[in-house]
């Protein structure tokens, strides 16, 4: 099936990601969460349109030249959270041309960015929805406590150009017990400032099936789920055959017994290691590790003869998805009925 794609190639296999969004949305349909996967997986305006034919509400991006690319690659996706503080003129004036277009929303965590955004909706004659993020675990972005998110959503309810939309997170693993409290607490002080809190959003793949045990979430916002990758498999939430997205690589040098060089190096499967040992798994073959990367070599390593030959191919999971996507222009989808197809990938695009 893949013998004419030259490597290193990204491979999808959509049935797979199909199974793997139909699962998910069928657990939050029984919990009655709303879904809006996160895009960054993917980058693909087909596979969110498969997200919504599934149920999803909208998509999350994580920049505004994601948001743009996957807006003008289908007039379907109309619903976009942006789950990152915008910063500087040039992305607050396309952020505001965006929402011209389309229902959009992102979050903030100062003041010093909901009265930039303030002030230039406000020209622009236009009302940004805002969410509060807060940092319930991870320790990346977000407000701290409960009592600083009651203060910047009045602020955001305060100021012309935009409106709260409720709050945001994106907890740690096992953070569901943290989710659930510190979003309890800052609810009740905002609605107690006669506030309403519209939606509270939470998010991550390794926690989607424990989405439950944060109660007062009314939308979850998964990302990798769609391919899945080796961290996940590590972490037990998934299996190999859930895995959609995989890289062919040629052997192109057996220098040694136990030793092969393949054609996919930290260009490819990406320097990510995600706690673990080596740089992805060789499907089929669970005895040879992937020790070692430069950027257009990969070593693979065997305690035993490692039984590979020069112009053989090999299909590895990556540690994570979703940055391997954004290191190639295109991915070839492929499926039980479906030859191989190249499929450019638009929200790689811009840096900004």
């Amino acid at each position: 099936m893949f013998d004419r794609i030259q490597t290193p190639a990204v491979l999808v296999d959509i049935d797979v990601a199909k199974r793997n969004i139909e699962r998910f949305q069928a657990y939050a349909d029984r919990h009655g969460l709303k879904v809006r996967p996160h895009i960054k997986t993917h980058k693909l305006p087909a596979i969110a349109e498969m997200q919504l034919d599934a149920g999803a509400v909208g998509i999350t991006c994580q920049k505004v030249s994601e948001a743009e690319a996957m807006v003008a690659g289908s007039k379907r996706l109309d619903d976009v959270l942006i789950t990152y503080n915008i910063l500087g003129d040039d992305k607050v004036q396309a952020l505001a041309a965006l929402a011209r277009t389309i229902k959009l929303a992102v979050v903030a965590d100062s003041t010093t960015v909901i009265d930039g955004l303030s002030a230039a909706f406000a020209a622009a004659g236009v009302t940004l929805n805002v969410f509060v993020e807060c940092n319930t675990g991870a320790d990346r972005c977000g407000v701290g406590t409960p009592e600083e998110a009651a203060v910047l959503a009045a602020r955001i309810d305060a100021v012309p150009g935009l409106h709260f939309a409720g709050l945001m997170t994106y907890p740690p693993v096992g953070g569901a017990a943290g989710v659930q409290a510190f979003m309890t607490e800052a609810k009740a002080l905002i609605e107690a400032r006669g506030i309403a809190v519209p939606a509270i959003t939470s998010g991550g793949t390794p926690d989607m099936m424990k989405a439950h045990l944060a109660p007062i979430a009314t939308e979850f916002r998964p990302g990798t789920y769609v391919y899945n990758d080796r961290s996940l498999v590590a972490r037990g939430v998934t299996s190999w055959d859930d895995c959609a997205l995989t890289v062919l690589a040629t052997v192109v040098s057996v220098p040694a017994p136990n030793r092969a060089i393949i054609d996919a190096g930290s260009k490819t499967l990406t320097s990510d290691l995600l706690g673990l040992v080596g740089h992805g798994h060789v499907l089929g073959r669970p005895d040879i590790s992937i020790d070692q990367l430069s950027e257009e070599h990969g070593r693979l390593r065997c305690e035993s003869d490692i039984n590979l030959a020069v112009g053989q191919r090999i299909r590895i999971v990556p540690n994570h998805a979703c940055v391997v996507t954004n290191m190639v222009d295109g991915v070839y989808v492929y499926g039980k009925d479906k030859a191989p197809e190249l499929w450019p990938v638009p929200a790689r695009g811009k840096i900004v």
